[in-house]
């Protein structure tokens, strides 16, 4: 037998970046609910600020000391240490919220007369972000959508007249709410060919398939962002955002980050390494349901489709897309159910076990109305080409019995 042995993801979350030894023999890292750090010299206080601040590189084995929190925390320091282990990624950070992540990295990475590409559809935030935010500091943007192929987009950018000045490519996949799918490779290359004195950024949303079922960075993406108050957060007592990536990147989201003033506090950290200990038994469940939950609605006479990543038409572009990119359907699941908002509004009333929330990703399985909640502010006609209809419902499954799920949601169908 060898001596030595890797550990998966999973047999590490209890453990990894943290010494018992340094916290008088804790199991678990406590919460360190502190502003600020005291120095053991006026030499430290000074060597630390020089690395903050980004006035020199770190020495040889020299590591950041702490400081204040709003710089580095030891709860979010592990934290981030143990996320880089599922999308292997070399350094992340972590935030108060996944539009906290997403928004700080635009900001690091974009500036005036910049061209950013983006996918459509997005979250309902990202969204709001890009056509109201993005807009008035200059930033120019142009968007394409799942299944357009490499010519057709490379079309869209030099339409725009600015293709010389594209910056970041950022993409959803899968869409929310509707689960179509980008070939991020296919990104990456696009990127790369556009990229001139300044390298073109691939940044992917992966809030949807979590930091189990997609590992965006192993296809070519520079960034793997996530509202971690879904999957890694997992039980809806937690607002926070992550992004893995290089440590050259997540170096410069840091920077900004310490003065935007928008990392996660303590107690979000230690919620979240408590949260990562069950992230794999807790999907596993979750991917599980979905796939009993989408068959089941697939053969409902009163639900007209189902979008699952587990019911894609093989042989299609868009599967050879979900088996290149992902180990698994997941666990969201929409519907269009026969009729309008009366009868999506009908059915949501009437569940009785499933909670009519916005939010994914945790415990308990929710479902919403995305046309007239996540999805509000998009443009309505922007809505009905993304297929986001009167008529759609999306379901975050979570960890209960199946047959408990099917049964809610087959009486809740009686009243369409």
């Amino acid at each position: 037998m060898s001596n030595s042995h890797k550990f998966k993801p999973e047999s590490l979350m209890m453990s990894y970046g943290f010494k018992p030894a340094l916290s008088e023999g804790a199991i678990k890292s406590p919460i360190f609910q502190t502003s600020t750090f005291v120095f053991k010299s006026a030499e430290d206080g000074k060597a630390f600020f020089e690395v903050a601040y980004g006035l020199r590189e770190k020495r040889k084995g020299e590591k950041l000391g702490l400081i204040y929190s709003r710089i580095n925390n030891p709860d979010l320091e592990i934290l981030e240490n143990r996320l880089t282990l599922w999308d292997e990624a070399e350094d992340a950070a972590v935030f108060e919220s996944g539009m906290a992540a997403i928004s700080t990295v635009f900001l690091e990475f974009l500036k005036p007369g910049d061209l950013l590409l983006f996918s459509t559809p997005l979250y309902g935030g990202t969204d709001h972000f890009i056509h109201d935010f993005l807009h008035k500091i200059g930033v120019h943007t142009v968007a394409f959508k799942p299944g357009q192929n490499e010519a057709t987009i490379r079309k869209i950018i030099e339409e725009t007249g600015k293709g010389d000045k594209l910056a970041m490519i950022f993409i959803e996949t899968p869409a929310n709410p509707t689960s179509a799918l980008i070939d991020i490779s296919l990104c990456k290359k696009i990127a790369d060919d556009y990229s001139k004195e300044n390298k073109v950024m691939v940044a992917v949303d992966n809030t949807y398939m979590g930091p189990l079922w997609q590992h965006p960075l192993k296809h070519g993406a520079d960034f793997s962002l996530y509202s971690a108050t879904k999957y890694i957060g997992g039980h809806s007592d937690v607002i926070a955002g992550a992004c893995c990536g290089s440590k050259e990147v997540i170096a410069r989201v840091k920077t900004l980050r310490t003065f935007l003033g928008n990392m996660a506090a303590p107690h979000t950290g230690w919620l979240l390494m408590r949260s990562l200990e069950t992230l794999k038994v807790r999907m596993e469940q979750q991917a599980f349901n979905g796939e009993k939950i989408a068959a089941f609605l697939n053969s409902h006479p009163k639900v007209e489709k189902v979008y699952y990543l587990g019911l894609i038409p093989e042989g299609t572009e868009e599967h050879a897309i979900y088996k290149k990119q992902y180990n698994s359907p997941g666990a969201m699941v929409s519907f269009d159910v026969k009729g309008g908002e009366e009868q999506a509004f009908r059915l949501l009333n009437s569940l009785k076990l499933i909670k009519l929330a916005v939010s994914l990703g945790g415990t308990e399985s929710l479902a919403e109305h995305p046309a007239t909640m996540t999805h509000a502010g998009v443009d309505p006609l922007h809505r009905q080409e993304m297929h986001i209809t009167e008529k759609l419902i999306r379901l975050s499954i979570g960890v209960e019995n199946y047959n408990d799920i099917i049964w809610d949601l087959e009486q809740a169908l009686q009243h369409v």
